[in-house]
């Protein structure tokens, strides 16, 4: 297998990890409580999902 003749540099390294980045998880708010959630998700606070009561409210 062939092997690199010199070493890259530190820049090119870096340029090839520049899209290594965290996402930041999209937020809505909860048609019932308001409360922060994510979409497609079970409301964690009120149990709520698309209008109707999904799972009993979680004790906080």
């Amino acid at each position: 297998m062939p092997l690199p003749k010199r070493r890259h540099s530190r820049t090119r390294g870096r340029k090839r990890r520049t899209g290594w980045k965290i996402a930041v998880p999209n937020v809505v708010p909860c048609e019932h409580c308001h409360q922060a959630r994510l979409p497609h998700h079970i409301c964690p606070h009120c149990g709520f999902y698309d209008g109707a009561q999904v799972v009993a409210a979680r004790e906080s």
